[in-house]
């Protein structure tokens, strides 16, 4: 069974289960359901711990003989096995499904792994860990559910925020679920319960959001013109190379020209999106939430403005690499659709070069 970490607390008021898988991208979602088994297995009566970390010199033997073994002073015991890599390997895959075709009795099995990949997820030892127990999924935070998540952890420590603070709390810890938790925790340290107010948020939140490049294309397509830009001068301040946010915005523009171009050509959408390499429900739920605000000449337009770009971060032309990369994201934005031009004085590209951007 697999359950995401959000329903893990109430699962386990129900009932334990001698096996728990967890494994997510969100390290701190994952380390805060761990701690949440182990505290329902002490409560349980489960007062032996012991811990097998899966490195170099580790012997899977090591799994089945911590399962067959009891303590004098204790009848119940949890047995964590950490897989930092992800990867048990062949012998490791076949321990694993031997140990859960016979689960050990009065014992609760804790296995942490990181985020797997769907190769991972659709391995043999992974299948039968999530058939034989419980796999709890620690996914990350997407911005648009973060103020609701901030307004969960206000509340359990009695503490309650409106829209606009919610949203102003999310900008400014956006991509770092780690630091946001300790932005709200510190809200309760300095404030007392009940409703906090905007003005004692924004003197207190520190700006620590952080950006992946390569969720950059998800975030065009959303159209924010705000956002795009925070996201962009967040990219800048960490030091994110220039050409790789060129790469990541034009990678998106060329999906959403693959796919303009099948679906006015009668294909369905769903296979396009395939085609375009468009993986993960909120990005493919983006496209197509999206795609009827795009056009193909707007695409062509875009590509265009992205090989400018290219040999001003070349060196080749002369302009503002950075305000280039706003300006192009926000020919996609929600209110100006296609017709943004980009401001520093620049020489044209060569009229060939302009005539092919595929070649870019």
């Amino acid at each position: 069974m697999r359950l995401p970490s959000e329903q893990l607390a109430s699962h386990l008021k129900r009932e334990i289960q001698p096996l728990y898988t967890v494994f997510g991208n969100e390290p701190l979602l994952a380390l805060e359901a761990s701690d949440r088994i182990r505290a329902k297995a002490r409560a349980e009566g489960y007062t032996e711990r012991e811990v097998l970390t899966v490195d170099s010199g580790f012997k899977w033997n090591q799994l089945a003989l911590a399962g067959n073994s009891q303590s004098l002073f204790a009848s119940r015991k949890l047995l964590e096995l950490r897989i930092p890599t992800g990867k048990p390997g062949k012998e490791g895959g076949e321990a694993l499904q031997s140990y859960c075709a016979a689960l050990p009795p009065d014992t609760v099995t804790l296995v942490y792994v990181p985020e797997l990949d769907w190769r991972a997820q659709k391995a043999a030892w992974f299948g039968t860990l999530e058939r034989s127990g419980v796999a709890v999924e620690a996914k990350a935070v997407l911005r648009k559910a973060l103020p609701q998540w901030i307004a969960g952890r206000l509340e359990a420590q009695q503490q309650q925020a409106d829209a606009a603070t919610l949203e102003f709390i999310a900008d400014r810890v956006e991509g770092n679920l780690m630091a946001a938790h300790q932005e709200v925790q510190k809200l309760a340290l300095l404030f007392p319960a009940g409703a906090i107010n905007f003005d004692q948020v924004r003197e207190s939140v520190l700006d620590v959001a952080r950006y992946d490049v390569f969720n950059l294309g998800e975030i065009m397509l959303e159209g924010d013109p705000l956002r795009l830009a925070r996201v962009l001068d967040g990219l800048q301040g960490e030091g994110t190379a220039a050409p790789l946010v060129l790469w990541s915005l034009t990678e998106e523009i060329r999906a959403i020209g693959k796919i303009l171009t099948g679906v006015n050509s009668g294909k369905p959408a769903s296979l396009m999106l395939r085609e375009a390499r468009i993986w993960g429900p909120s990005h493919q739920s983006a496209m197509q939430s999206n795609l009827r605000r795009f056009t193909l000449a707007q695409v062509t337009e875009a590509l265009r403005h992205a090989a400018v770009i290219d040999r001003i971060a070349k060196g080749l032309l002369r302009g503002d690499v950075w305000n280039e990369l706003l300006q192009l994201a926000l020919r996609f934005a929600r209110n100006n659709p296609g017709t943004v031009r980009a401001q520093p004085k620049r020489r044209t590209a060569p009229a060939a070069f302009a005539e092919h951007p595929a070649l870019f």
